[in-house]
């Protein structure tokens, strides 16, 4: 177990690092001229070389490179021993000097804000609350209608309740979750609002500068069974394929010839054999509900990671939109192995060679 720990931490860092080196030549090349964003396109030329200065991008660009690694990993090296200088840069660091450098142990640095000034990290924290909140409740509802419906379409198979199931689910997968966002906006946020008072768009909390934080938690439903409606949809069928794959088997054959009711069969005996792979299949669902919430909250309005990247890809904040992709490529990263060894903990027949 631990041999394979250390493989897919080394193959996670490998992806990161290939993140990482794609996402910043590809903005390098995009957005050549990044200071004139920061401070504007008229500002005198002075100020824009004090950027220019502040973010190292008066360096060829393989040396910005490798400032923008020195930044955002844990462990940095510095020629420059003006320690108040790299306190003020990074806050709390182990620092240790050496001869010919000085050695940081630090949280990644994600640079700050062209528009703010603000750290990345700390904006991406603040918003990644609301994408967390908007994925958790999604993958619940997904989860949970998504094995009852398969379990009540597993155990009616051939049916008319079966095939409606499956046509509706069917149906889930192929529609796209901006499109279920835009249709349910517009369904029961505008057309039945008299009816369900939900709203077309509104976050979790609303932020007034007089009253502070009021939470609207009515806000997350729609947002909720837009981004949960394809997930739900391959829950189903997974859900029902498993079962239907399980009640033949020949230990629930046994059991039938015991005499056990269909409810204790199913309960008992079916359905912890069945639902291993719809348990995975949830974990790794809920890493691309964290990723993939972008147009959902954009649509909704909803204060999310999503929409603070594509508010800042509006406004050409390089920092904040490379370090949310950093971001999320870690938490896909972490996630999958977490889900790795799920599986092999809940399926014993899954070998690690």
């Amino acid at each position: 177990m631990i041999r394979f720990l250390l493989r897919r931490i080394g193959s996670g860092i490998l992806i990161l690092f290939s993140v990482i080196t794609i996402v910043f030549f590809l903005f390098s090349f995009s957005f050549p001229n990044p200071e004139k964003m920061a401070v504007g396109q008229r500002t005198d030329a002075d100020t824009q070389e004090a950027i220019k200065k502040e973010f190292g991008l008066d360096q060829p660009l393989f040396v910005q490179y490798l400032l923008y690694l020195n930044d955002i990993s844990p462990v940095s090296f510095h020629t420059k021993t003006n320690v108040q200088q790299l306190y003020s840069k990074y806050g709390k660091v182990l620092l240790i000097q050496t001869r010919f450098a000085t050695i940081l142990f630090k949280k990644p640095f994600l640079r700050r804000s062209f528009q703010n000034r603000q750290r990345t990290d700390a904006l991406i924290a603040q918003s990644f609350k609301g994408t967390f909140i908007l994925a958790l409740v999604s993958i619940i509802i997904a989860a949970f209608f998504g094995i009852l419906l398969g379990i009540l379409s597993g155990t009616r198979a051939n049916t008319l309740t079966d095939q409606a199931i499956v046509f509706v689910s069917t149906l889930g997968i192929s529609i796209p979750s901006f499109f279920s966002a835009i249709i349910l906006a517009w369904l029961f946020g505008f057309v039945l609002h008299d009816i369900t008072g939900l709203s077309m768009s509104g976050s979790w909390i609303d932020l007034d500068p007089f009253t502070g934080a009021s939470y609207q938690w009515k806000n997350i439903i729609l947002p909720a069974l837009a981004l949960g409606s394809r997930p739900l949809s391959i829950f189903t069928l997974l859900t029902r394929s498993s079962i239907l794959e399980t009640l033949n088997k020949d230990f629930i054959k046994t059991a039938k010839s015991k005499g056990l009711g269909a409810a204790e069969i199913l309960l008992k005996h079916a359905l912890p054999n069945a639902l291993n792979p719809v348990i995975t299949a949830i974990s790794g669902w809920f890493a691309s509900l964290l990723a993939g919430a972008f147009f959902v909250e954009f649509i909704f309005n909803w204060r999310g990671l999503g929409k603070l990247t594509i508010e800042a890809l509006e406004m050409n904040d390089l920092p904040i939109v490379m370090g949310a992709i950093v971001f999320i490529a870690l938490l896909f990263v972490v996630i999958n192995i977490v889900v790795d060894i799920l599986y092999i903990k809940l399926d014993p027949r899954i070998k690690l060679n």
